[in-house]
């Protein structure tokens, strides 16, 4: 695993161990099985995005003070120029850009969000997350899956959906897509 995940799980680890959960106790607050959960706070699998998001609720901080270290500082506005954001690489085929990181007490979550390409017959990867998610594709083409419901995006689509629902996105094509995920 990269250093960025071993640095974010240890942050998971230590922020578990601030708001007094076991590892089962937190496993459960997130809605995986311990096994999983452990393997996220070790660093030996990817964490994903959901996963941060739900651990940062249950220990009411900011995602910010998993992805980063700090907690965020800016309260009237947060700039974040082109190519810039907090990089989140999670799985070497997505990277994410986390463009309000240091907003304090948001709403939402956005992500610039870059899928790469995977071959053929990759299996889609589901999870769920509490709330809800709007995606704006700008590149490439997008194939998504809700609740069994298979979709392709183009550039210029957009989608608004309930992300307790399963749900998983791929890349097709020869191109990488990049979107714009805001999650409520």
């Amino acid at each position: 695993m990269s250093n960025e995940i071993l640095d974010i799980a240890a942050r998971m680890k230590e922020l578990r161990e601030i708001c007094e959960f076991t590892p089962e106790e937190m496993a459960r607050e997130l809605n995986v099985t311990p096994e999983a959960y452990a393997s996220y706070e070790s660093g030996a699998i990817d964490i994903p995005i959901s996963v941060l998001l739900a651990m940062a609720n249950a220990c009411h901080v900011e995602p910010s003070a998993l992805l980063t270290g700090g907690e965020p500082k800016l309260h009237v506005y947060c700039l974040t120029r082109a190519g810039k954001g907090v990089g989140i690489d999670r799985r070497k085929e997505y990277r994410y850009k986390s463009l309000a990181y240091n907003f304090g007490n948001k709403v939402a979550e956005p992500f610039l969000v870059t899928a790469g390409v995977v071959p053929a017959g990759t299996p889609l990867v589901v999870n769920t997350h509490e709330g809800q998610e709007f995606d704006y594709l700008i590149e490439g083409t997008l194939r998504l899956t809700i609740n069994g419901t298979e979709l392709l995006l183009y550039p210029g689509d957009s989608i608004y959906f309930d992300s307790s629902y399963p749900h998983g996105m791929q890349a097709v094509g020869s191109e990488p897509a990049k979107f714009l995920a805001i999650v409520l």
